[in-house]
Parts: structure tokens; sequence; C-alpha cells
């Protein structure tokens, strides 16, 4: 519930029902007519269901998923299981350590701006600023100088003197592009011993004569093997949770 709450104060507040009548935009609307009267739904309502279809992107560009979602699928491209784990499965790991890594942001974000709105002691636009801080911070922490310089000189900003000053939408693709480059960084690391498994397998099999014979059908084994005994999974996802920096 926390999480939702977060999510929805980001996205909605100033949508707020309890705060309606001072935004001065009306959700239903009362008309007279001959038979009595009938309601009608404003364009907030159209807004409203426009913005809960950008939900996805959201989570994907503000928080860690991107870096995991993307290590997650060069992992099992490395090993050499283009179906397993499933699809539905990587999917659903890489958004419970999301929210797992995004839980300290999220903390943060409910005591600071949610729990104040929700006792209604402010505003929701004072809300979302509040609750856009924190997340500015987590991005500004796992963005790097270069990619920020990119974007705010495409932008034609002269005026940022810090990058707190940074607005979201120069932020965001600035942080999305840092985590993309990390994330094959993690995942080139990844990579290499399969890599180097896959190689003496193909010389063996090379050596042998065995030249009609996948080496991929024989490496696989030994790649889950090694995977397993060096505990794989839980270097990956301690890995994934450490690079972050924020537990």
């Amino acid at each position: 519930m926390k999480l939702l709450s977060v999510i929805f104060l980001l996205l909605f507040p100033v949508f707020s029902f309890a705060d309606i009548n001072a935004l001065g935009i009306p959700a239903v609307t009362f008309q007279q007519t001959d038979t009595g009267g009938e309601y009608t739904v404003t364009i907030q309502i159209l807004a409203l269901m426009t913005l809960l279809s950008l939900l996805p992107a959201i989570i994907m560009m503000m928080t860690a998923f991107t870096r995991i979602i993307v290590v997650m699928a060069i992992l099992r491209q490395a090993l050499g299981l283009q179906q397993t784990p499933s699809n539905q499965v990587v999917l659903g790991m890489s958004l419970f350590l999301t929210a797992f890594i995004m839980m300290p942001v999220f903390d943060k974000v409910n005591e600071v701006a949610v729990q104040p709105y929700l006792n209604e002691t402010i505003k929701p636009l004072e809300a979302l600023e509040r609750a856009t801080e924190p997340m500015k911070e987590f991005m500004l922490a796992q963005t790097r100088e270069t990619d920020l310089n990119l974007f705010v000189r495409i932008s034609g900003r002269k005026d940022l003197l810090s990058p707190d000053e940074t607005p979201l939408h120069i932020l965001i693709p600035a942080f999305v592009t840092s985590e993309l480059k990390t994330a094959f960084q993690i995942g080139f690391l990844l990579f290499i011993p399969f890599l180097i498994i896959d190689l003496v397998v193909a010389s063996i099999l090379m050596a042998m004569g065995m030249m009609m014979l996948s080496p991929i059908i024989i490496s696989l084994p030994f790649k889950i093997m090694l995977f397993v005994l060096i505990d794989g999974w839980a270097l990956v996802m301690g890995t994934l949770a450490n690079s972050f920096g924020t537990i």
C-alpha cells in the first residue's frame, strides 16, 4: 500500500477529488434537460486514464528497474537459456528487487509527502514537489556527470548552477542513459566466464573432429553447473542491490 500511495502521489496529486473544487476543474458536471438531467464526465477523467497507461514507463524510467531487467536479460542470454527463466519470472524478480532497492526512497517520499498529504496538512502541488525531491536525489546519485551534461547541453539550459537544479525532463533521460551503460557493463562482466566455457568446449570438439556437434549443447550443462556452484543468483542479486548504494 505504501508503494501504491507513493506512485499515486507522483502521478495524480493534481487530480485529487478532495481538492477538485479548489483547482476549479469539476470531475462531473450536471446538465438540466427536459426529461430531468444528465451527468457529463469531463476531460479530466480522460487525462487520468491516460496517465494510468504511463505507469509502466514511469516505473522503468525513474527507478532501478531498467538496470535490473537488462542485466537479467543479458544473464539469461549468457547462460544460453532462451526461455528459462521465463519472461514472467524475470519480470517478477526485477519488480520485487526494484521494490527492495527503492524502499528507502519510497519511505522518505511517504514520510515527507504522502503522510502530510493524507493528513491534509499540505496541498497536492506541494506534496508533488516534496515527493520528487527524494526521487531526484536517487537519480542524481546514479547518473553520470557526462550524461547529465550531455542532456543539459542539448536542452540549451545555461541557468543551471548545480545538478540539484536539474529539472526532471532533463534528469530522467540522463538517468536512463547512465542506467543502460551500467547495465551493459555488468552484463559484459557476467558474459566473460560463460564465453570462456563456450570457447573451451568448442576447441575440444574441434580437436576431436566433432564439428557437426553444436558446442552450445555440450557447454550448457557446464555453464549451469558453474552458475549453481558459485551461488550465481545470490551473487547477481547482491551485486545489483549493492551497485545502487542505497541499502
